[in-house]
């Protein structure tokens, strides 16, 4: 199932790159490559690119294993996000930049409408009410919630939090879930990012944390002392996110290369990589 979420929607995406490089009056060689490696120099200017020659992207770091700092990495970030944008931006010709920034202002789409970056890539899940204020990429990939406490907690699932506190990261669905299911008792308290989410938990200020399977797994993996108890099938699907109506050609081209790194393998490879 995760691996076959593209549809005919993405086919029509790809001819609309096409038709978009067309209009700009470029020759094949002047616009971005649908099938693979464009010039360095390409569609820089048609693609509304923050810096030209250079893919901007803004994530929320840290939340493992989407997005994490890495200095061995050219970016000096790594994660399945970042790896997958860095695939596009070569395929495109460009060069990635990674800006950290917060997670809020980027479901919000105030970083993408102040032209900060060219796009989001934050492990974003597409939502109605997101679609309002910003633009997204077709999906890439699907997402669970879950619930993470330590294996001597005594809280075997979300109605077992009565009394206790949840820590979510503000602006998530994660929190949207918790808000909506979480008994009335308990206490649900906002942070910044995983980054301040883990700390936490390990010092004894909340006595869950409610979001999404992987970055719990990930903490889970790391520590054996805790455990996700309970997960909750939200039909959630991440995709890139956009200023909405501000940058079509980037869209289309970002669409298309997506495709081509399903279809020439590279994404199943990154996929394995970080999920197993």
């Amino acid at each position: 199932m995760r691996l076959n979420k593209f549809s005919a929607v993405a086919a029509g995406v790809a001819a609309l790159a096409l038709s978009l490089a067309g209009c700009a009056g470029g020759s094949p060689a002047s616009s971005p490559s649908v099938g693979g490696n464009a010039p360095a120099t390409s569609g820089a200017a048609d693609l509304s690119l923050v810096t030209p020659g250079t893919l901007t992207v803004c994530s929320d770091v840290p939340y493992a294993p989407f997005e994490v700092e890495d200095a061995n990495s050219p970016s000096g970030y790594s994660g399945f996000d970042i790896e997958v944008m860095d695939g596009v931006a070569k395929k495109l010709g460009l060069t990635l930049k990674v800006i950290d920034s917060d997670f809020d202002a980027l479901q919000s789409g105030t970083v993408l409408v102040a032209n900060q970056c060219d796009l989001a890539a934050s492990a974003m899940t597409i939502t109605e009410d997101r679609k309002k204020n910003l633009d997204f990429s077709d999906p890439y990939y699907d997402s669970l919630q879950s619930l993470l406490t330590k294996t001597d907690s005594g809280i075997t699932s979300l109605a077992g939090t009565a009394g206790k506190t949840i820590g979510v990261q503000k602006g998530t669905t994660g929190k949207s879930y918790a808000t909506k299911n979480a008994p009335s008792s308990a206490k649900i308290v906002d942070f910044p990012s995983d980054g301040e989410l883990w700390p936490a938990i390990q010092a004894g200020q909340i006595d869950a944390i409610l979001q999404d399977q992987p970055v719990n797994h990930t903490h889970e993996v790391a520590d054996p002392s805790y455990k996700i108890v309970e997960t909750y099938n939200t039909d959630e699907q991440y995709g890139f996110a956009f200023a909405k109506g501000k940058k079509p050609a980037l869209l289309a081209a970002v669409n298309a290369q997506l495709k081509t790194m399903r279809s020439d393998g590279s994404y199943d490879a990154l996929y394995k990589k970080y999920f197993g």
